[in-house]
């Protein structure tokens, strides 16, 4: 196994790709997207829809891309997929019309597989960290930082450069900083797994894994749950700021809205410093708890300010343990052993409901009032609570056999 040093700064390098790669391939979008309109004579919102197809596609990919990463190594997935990047966005940057573009689009989704957050749990894993599920926390922490540095970059390059321009400059940046590192984690991960027997980390930590006659529904309610979460959060983060507006606030709403990265940022840092025994299992109850709470904050507020703030708090909390459960959930339950296939299927699941929830909002709110709709939202999130709570409560019943028949009183706890 590599010494710790090595580690801290595989984690440290791997948070710079993931920044990289979610700024270049997701936030940078929604910046550029009006000039990209504009050039090919489209509305904003078929260049959106246009994305909104690409993410369906990229959903239906990640169990693939997951199955290959435990096949043939995440590292080796991630250095693919830094050149699938760059060329992806290269197709995208010289496009000579909208069905090139489109195409390009879909090929930066596909792309996103390999070298986003799923291959990079799995890279931390095959590396052998001992503590895996505390530098997922790690990472996302870092990686957190996408949207603060990639919006206001992505502006200052537009100012004086086209989309297309700015779009194979990022592709010059996944080749030149991303592959690299990629590929010094695929060394990484090959040293680790031709080391002896006593230098690997445990397949599977204690305890991890479930009795197989409950891994299957509790597979399936985690898969419920990361769906549900990722149908909320999409449909509330593109409407985040006209919902408010819509609500009484105004102006005041965008506002509002800049306090959501911070406080997924801040949820990160708490749990990082201060969740280190707490059960994954809990974490995402917690994360799912919160954004139920902040939903329902918003509407029993409205159109009161300071509940507005308190939603963005609520929500952009939930939002930011919502990202570290994606990753270590699993990885608790189930253990190392098939954790890209897994994590593949939990990836799939959000990205499925995440790509039309910003439509089926709309829809709604179109069809009756923004609360009504919002109330729709509440039980949606409320069902992931459910879900994540009846995964603690087979983990609960499983320990209290094991007690039962000898275990001892902390595995029953």
């Amino acid at each position: 196994m590599p010494d710790r040093s090595v580690l801290r700064k595989a984690i440290w390098a791997l948070g710079l790709t993931q920044i990289i790669g979610y700024g270049t391939l997701y936030y940078s979008f929604s910046i550029l997207a009006p000039a990209m309109a504009r050039e090919f004579g489209l509305t904003e919102g078929w260049v959106f829809g246009a994305l909104s197809a690409s993410l369906f596609a990229g959903s239906l990919f990640a169990p693939t891309a997951g199955c290959w990463a435990d096949r043939f190594g995440a590292g080796r997935i991630m250095t693919i997929g830094s050149v699938a990047t760059a060329v992806a966005l290269a197709l995208c940057a010289v496009s000579p019309g909208r069905v090139t573009f489109v195409m390009a689009l879909l090929a930066m989704e596909l792309a996103s597989s390999f070298v986003l957050y799923s291959a990079a749990f799995v890279a931390i894993v095959q590396i052998g960290v001992p503590r895996p599920q505390r530098s997922i926390t790690h990472l996302t922490l870092i990686a957190g930082f996408a949207s603060t540095l990639f919006w206001p970059l992505t502006s200052a390059l537009h100012a004086d450069l086209t989309w297309r321009e700015v779009y194979l400059l990022f592709a010059a940046l996944n080749l030149g900083l991303c592959l690299p590192i990629h590929a010094w984690l695929m060394r990484l991960s090959r040293r680790h797994a031709t080391a002896t027997p006593q230098e690997r980390v445990p397949t599977h930590e204690a305890g991890a894994a479930l009795d197989p006659r409950r891994g299957r529904p509790a597979f399936l309610l985690m898969l419920a749950g990361f769906a549900t979460e990722g149908f909320v959060l999409s449909a509330i983060l593109i409407h985040m700021v006209p919902l408010t507006a819509a609500l009484g606030l105004g102006t005041a709403g965008l506002f509002v809205s800049t306090l959501f990265g911070p406080a997924q940022v801040a949820s990160r840092l708490i749990n990082m410093l201060f969740g280190g025994r707490l059960q994954q299992t809990h974490l995402a109850v917690i994360a799912a708890s919160l954004l139920t709470a902040g939903l329902g904050t918003l509407l029993l507020t409205r159109p009161w300010l300071p509940g507005a703030f308190l939603f963005v708090l609520l929500f952009g909390l939930g939002s930011g343990l919502t990202s570290i459960v994606g990753g270590t959930l699993p990885l608790e339950l189930f253990g190392r052993e098939g954790y890209g296939a897994r994590l593949g299927w939990a990836s799939a699941a959000r990205q499925f409901t995440s790509a039309f929830a910003p439509f089926a909002l709309a829809f709604m709110m179109a069809r009756t009032s923004v609360a009504n709709s919002l109330w729709v939202l509440v039980v949606v999130a409320a069902t992931g609570v459910i879900a994540f709570s009846a995964i603690a409560l087979l983990r609960l019943g499983e320990r209290r056999v094991k007690f039962a028949i000898g275990g001892s009183p902390e595995e029953a706890s």
